[in-house]
């Protein structure tokens, strides 16, 4: 039996106000656009050119001024550390995973800068983009500290 689960999100759109409703986030990507559910219960297709973002959300509540777009220090989280730039000039970072069989087709999935805002994960259709910038790899698997070496004075409980 499949179990079926919906994930709120706003769509951010360049030049018309924001959607919000429901995406399964196993299919709401379609080879037209983003198919979206809103709360009074009509189904819709947003075309990929007139979406920024599909933004995973706790909460519908209007975007907070406030959040932060950019990393203020180098992030901690594993993945690639990117800077996106939109059509219409705006600049965000994200993680994005460091995993090729992640990447859709259409876009790449983020996880914003801000781990205590509304935004959990950020959709980024391909096309909304002019620039995409690898600023860094964090927790690379080819760079792993070696275990410090058990000094010699201390005895072995179990020898």
């Amino acid at each position: 039996m499949a179990v079926s689960t919906t994930k709120k999100v706003r769509i951010s759109r360049f030049d018309r106000e924001s959607l919000v409703g429901f995406v399964n986030p196993q299919t709401y990507l379609r080879p037209t656009g983003v198919e979206l559910l809103t709360p009074d219960g009509s189904f819709s297709v947003v075309p990929y050119d007139e979406v920024k973002t599909v933004q995973f959300v706790k909460d519908f509540e209007p975007q907070d001024p406030s959040e932060r777009k950019v990393f203020s220090t180098r992030p901690k989280m594993d993945g690639l550390w990117v800077r996106v730039k939109f059509r219409d000039g705006e600049i965000m970072d994200g993680i994005l995973a460091n995993n090729l069989l992640l990447l859709e087709n259409h876009g790449f999935t983020l996880v914003p800068p801000d781990p205590y805002a509304n935004n959990q994960r950020l959709f980024v259709p391909r096309i909304a983009l002019s620039e995409l910038q690898v600023l860094g790899v964090v927790g690379s698997p080819l760079r792993r500290r070696k275990p410090k070496p058990v000094a010699k004075e201390q005895i072995g409980l179990f020898d």
